[in-house]
């Protein structure tokens, strides 16, 4: 099977999805958003050993919230779960959320990376500004936004170069489409060994990551384990799988699932006990389309590739900044 992708290259091609980014350049850090225009059905799953979110428990099969109205992904740590209450203040205003007895409740699950230590000015006073930035991201929600040092992006590292925020898409032939959405601050690599060529190669559509390939021979360091830090938590890659399918939240979660597989494509070493890498899931249901089993399993398959692709895109496009601890990719 071949795939291609959506219009856009992003998680937007998925209809009924918009995408919020903001950031202070001072501090070095952001927040993005994933907006929903109707309640999508959603789910979770976390392999890293050191997470951080808000609202992941009401998204199991068996619990009882059945969709969700945003997701968030931030830097800043533990601090980085305030900018959820402002994605939901900006929500509230809009009358979006879950009714109970006449109130609307929006419900933002979010995840958080480690981008403290940096270079950027994390002395913010009383409050952290993650809260605004939620906000202000949330209102800038739009089809198109912008990738590399950007949103929950702006301050991630990996080993030895900036990370970043990515996206891609998938048009699967049933015309089903799969978007993935990433901020990328691995503690492990998204290159082979000392080289510029990225891990997830094989699943590149065009030359959307710079179309290098895999380097023949493979170097004799590509089995390396390079670290960005040591830190425990340190780090964190956090994403959004998202299709326009028809799913059920078990469905969701193992689409999640599923999506993990991308980053062991595109990171290596992933899902240490040093990052807490998490991906959520989202279904729109806007395609009308209920896969059947054997159309499950390549949905599944392409969302493993979708997000290697996000990560990739995500370090290729990151930009020079100030103050940066590590140099961009594109200027290796």
């Amino acid at each position: 099977m071949s795939f291609r992708a959506g219009s856009k290259n992003l998680i937007t091609d998925v209809a009924g999805l918009r995408v919020g980014n903001a950031a202070d350049a001072r501090l070095k850090s952001g927040t993005t958003v994933v907006v929903c225009d109707e309640p999508a059905v959603a789910g979770v799953q976390v392999l890293g050993g050191a997470p951080g979110t808000r609202e992941t428990d009401l998204l199991e099969p068996h619990n009882s919230v059945q969709s969700v109205n945003a997701i968030v992904l931030s830097g800043g740590s533990a601090f980085g779960l305030d900018a959820a209450s402002g994605v939901q203040a900006a929500l509230r205003e809009q009358g979006v959320g879950f009714e109970v007895r006449g109130l609307r409740i929006p419900i933002v699950p979010a995840a958080i990376l480690f981008d403290l230590t940096n270079g950027g000015d994390k002395d913010w006073g009383l409050h952290p500004p993650y809260r605004e930035l939620g906000y202000e991201a949330a209102k800038a929600a739009a089809t198109d936004f912008a990738i590399g040092t950007k949103g929950a992006g702006t301050g991630a590292l990996t080993f030895g170069m900036k990370g970043g925020l990515g996206s891609a898409s998938t048009v699967m032939p049933d015309g089903t489409v799969l978007g993935a959405l990433a901020a990328v601050n691995a503690t492990g690599s998204v290159t082979v060994g000392g080289t510029r060529h990225f891990w997830a190669a094989p699943f590149e559509i065009g030359d959307e990551f710079g179309g290098l390939g895999y380097p023949s021979p493979l170097p004799a360091d590509a089995s390396d384990i390079k670290l960005k830090f040591r830190d425990q938590g340190a780090n964190t890659t956090i994403a959004v799988i998202a299709t326009d399918a028809v799913l059920s939240k078990a469905q969701a979660k193992r689409l999640a699932m599923a999506a993990h597989d991308g980053f062991a494509r595109a990171i290596w070493p992933a899902h240490t006990p040093a990052d807490g890498d998490l991906i959520f899931s989202l279904a729109t249901g806007r395609s009308g389309l209920a896969p059947a089993p054997d159309a499950a399993i390549d949905l599944y398959a392409a969302a493993g590739a979708t997000m290697a692709r996000a990560i990739a895109r995500g370090i290729y496009a990151a930009s020079p900044a100030e103050g940066d601890l590590f140099p961009v990719w594109s200027a290796g």
